[in-house]
């Protein structure tokens, strides 16, 4: 009897503890994951035999719901858990809803539509092999004289140009390692090989010129220095993670983790220390897409335009977080779980990291000195919260940061490390280079090619409630003219703000850099008390790059959301992947721009920013044979949501 009595003692803490945890935006579960491959095995889907995994997540709830859910005193029935799955079978794309509470499929049906979903582990591990036992392809490195033990084969997105008729396919380039660890940088030259993805065999070869393989020496990225022990544990209070969710100082913010999109950000909130309540700033964040267009369009590399969160999945690509190196060592880590190619459930082992940050300097400060005998100083130290993952993707790693700080603000940055993605060339000096590289001599026979990185975020901004505005602050030069009055400055100008508000889509599409404007969220129901309209802007840390490929470039087509920094579209719960759901050989007939044309209000509405953050990326030779981390981002800083300073409360 005393067993059962603690048992169900057992039992209803458990209950208890899952309802004080639970988020309805948390992720799938393991259990959920699997329970969703289960039931699409025992579908007619499970009788055939190359049945893959190629996507499987939350199917997001209704947004309504889910705000009514957590501002409910008594939570109500929480929204029903449903699974959004993505498969390929019999040739085919299918997509699937799953109802995790009924056990059953909500619905199904088959794309047929542009572009592919993305690659698995599983299909890019086979293509990366398959050339290896071509034999024209071993033929083309015996003529070469190299050890094919030796080389690795690794398989690229081929993006679209115009094809009527298109198939998942992947083309490979080739390494020859030879005892180098930088594979990145010893390219086989003149070798291109297509490959089918969905039949797995090679549909196309071609061994076209030879160039020198670059030397490996001098390519080690291993440094010969330890980590050095650091720790930003750095306030009385730390942080609390329940779950999913984390509560510090004056923040609470939910935080995921997805195959596609990796850090995922919800239903943040800021306390306002006048009211004693804690305020809504942002319903949902994360990265959209990723794209990163080469600037060599001869025949070997024109393909090279990568978008990789829709092509490969920038979670699936995270990494495990490395002590002293990603994080201090008094971080919290937290694991991902997503679905194999099999559907079963993968946990992703410290994939995300949380800690407090030490800025070295001030949040603010003042020293008075006009006060008769005294001079009065005041300040407070910049400390922060930071949400972080590394997600690889071929030579590149993107480290991303969500950073909370105690004066409200958000601020969101990027860091590009890695390996340059290199050409052999015969060329060993300058001097010798008689035509067009598209790149950079880096070292002798390498050739580090030109390119663009566009990072785009998603930012469901809900300032203070679901109606909002896109403001343009305008600063103008206006010239005095009040010559007549005797008491009149000497002043010839000034420069004033002139607001306006978007009315459209089309309104808010925005070019950055041209003109002095700041760029404002704002809830025009709101007011401080002293009636500012309480809002957030964004604030970016350097000059917005645009693309500045052609428009009629198939990339270009693409991705043609990369030709203004900002975009700001009215809310739709599918709307989320800017360059499309299905990127791979994607059409550009789906995605943000496409959303944007269809000139949807947004003034006093539920409304989506949208933020490139763009890099130019013109090679080095400090960048070989490792790049030092650039570093992009922007803030978002309230304005006007607060009635002072929040740091003094």
């Amino acid at each position: 009897m005393k067993i059962r009595i603690l048992t169900l003692i057992f039992l209803l803490q458990c209950v208890f503890n899952l309802g004080l945890h639970f988020h309805p935006l948390d992720p799938l579960t393991p259990q959920e994951i699997n329970k969703t491959s289960f039931i699409v095995k025992k579908s007619h889907l499970g009788t055939l035999k190359d049945l893959t995994f190629h996507y499987l997540d939350l199917e997001e709830p209704n947004k309504t719901h889910v705000l009514q859910w957590l501002s409910s005193k008594k939570p109500p029935q929480p929204p029903r858990r449903r699974s959004l799955v993505v498969v390929r079978a019999g040739g085919q794309t299918h997509e699937l809803i799953i109802d995790l509470t009924s056990g059953k499929i909500a619905s199904s049906r088959i794309y047929t539509g542009h572009g592919f979903p993305s690659f698995t582990f599983i299909e890019l591990f086979k293509a990366s092999k398959l050339p290896l036992t071509y034999p024209s392809f071993k033929k083309s490195i015996l003529d070469r004289s190299l050890n094919i033990s030796e080389v690795s084969c690794i398989p690229f997105s081929v993006g679209w140009y115009g094809e009527t008729i298109t198939r998942r396919e992947v083309k490979a380039s080739c390494f020859y390692r030879d005892g180098s660890v930088n594979v990145f940088t010893r390219p086989i030259e003149g070798i291109t090989i297509t490959i089918d993805v969905d039949s797995m065999k090679v549909v196309k070869y071609s061994d076209r010129f030879r160039k020198p393989i670059p030397d490996k020496e001098g390519n080690d990225f291993r440094t010969k220095h330890k980590p050095f022990p650091f720790s930003c544990n750095v306030s009385d209070t730390g942080f609390k993670i329940l779950g999913n969710k984390i509560k510090w100082a004056n923040w609470k913010f939910h935080v995921g983790f997805t195959a596609r999109a990796g850090i995922t950000i919800s239903t943040a909130s800021v306390l306002d220390t006048r009211t004693k309540r804690f305020r809504r700033v942002m319903y949902r964040g994360h990265l959209s897409e990723t794209f990163v267009p080469y600037m060599d369009p001869t025949y070997d590399w024109y393909f090279r335009t990568f978008m990789d969160i829709g092509e490969f999945g920038f979670g699936r690509s995270a990494v495990n977080l490395q002590p002293l190196i990603d994080c201090p060592q008094n971080a919290a880590s937290l694991d991902g779980y997503v679905a194999g190619p099999d559907g079963a459930a993968q946990r992703m082992s410290n994939v995300m990291c949380v800690f407090e940050k030490n800025g070295y300097g001030a949040s603010f400060r003042h020293t008075e000195i006009n006060v008769p005998g005294q001079v009065i100083t005041s300040g407070e130290a910049d400390i922060s919260l930071v949400v972080r993952m590394v997600a690889t993707l071929g030579n590149y790693d993107y480290i991303v940061d969500w950073e909370f700080k105690k004066n409200g603000a958000i601020r969101v940055g990027v860091d590009l490390t890695g390996v340059l993605e290199v050409k052999a060339t015969s060329y060993t000096s300058n001097e010798q280079i008689t035509k067009n590289t598209y790149g950079t001599l880096v070292a002798k026979n390498t050739i580090a090619i030109n390119h663009d990185h566009y990072l785009t975020y998603y930012l469901d901004l809900d300032i203070d409630g679901n109606g909002n505005s896109l403001v343009k602050a305008k600063l103008k030069t206006v010239r005095v003219t009040d010559v007549h009055n005797k008491t009149s400055s000497p002043r010839k100008s000034y420069w004033t703000v002139v607001k306006e508000t978007a009315k459209t889509e089309a309104d808010g599409r925005v070019r950055l850099g041209s003109e002095a404007v700041e760029l404002l969220i704002v809830n025009p129901q709101k007011k401080t008390k002293i009636g500012n309209t309480v809002g957030y802007r964004l604030i970016p840390e350097h000059l917005p790059v645009t693309s500045l490929l052609t428009d009629d470039d198939y990339p270009e087509i693409r991705a043609s959301y990369t030709k203004y920094p900002v975009w700001v579209t009215a809310y739709n719960r599918s709307e989320k992947w800017a360059g499309g759901f299905y990127s791979d050989r994607s059409r550009g007939d789906d995605g943000l721009a496409v959303w944007s044309s269809r000139n949807r209000e947004i003034e006093n509405k539920d409304i989506v920013m949208w933020y490139n953050v763009g890099f130019h990326h013109i090679p080095y030779q400090e960048d070989f044979p490792v790049m030092p981390t650039l570093h992009g981002g922007f803030t978002l800083r309230p304005s006007n949501f607060f009635d002072n300073d929040p740091l003094i409360a």
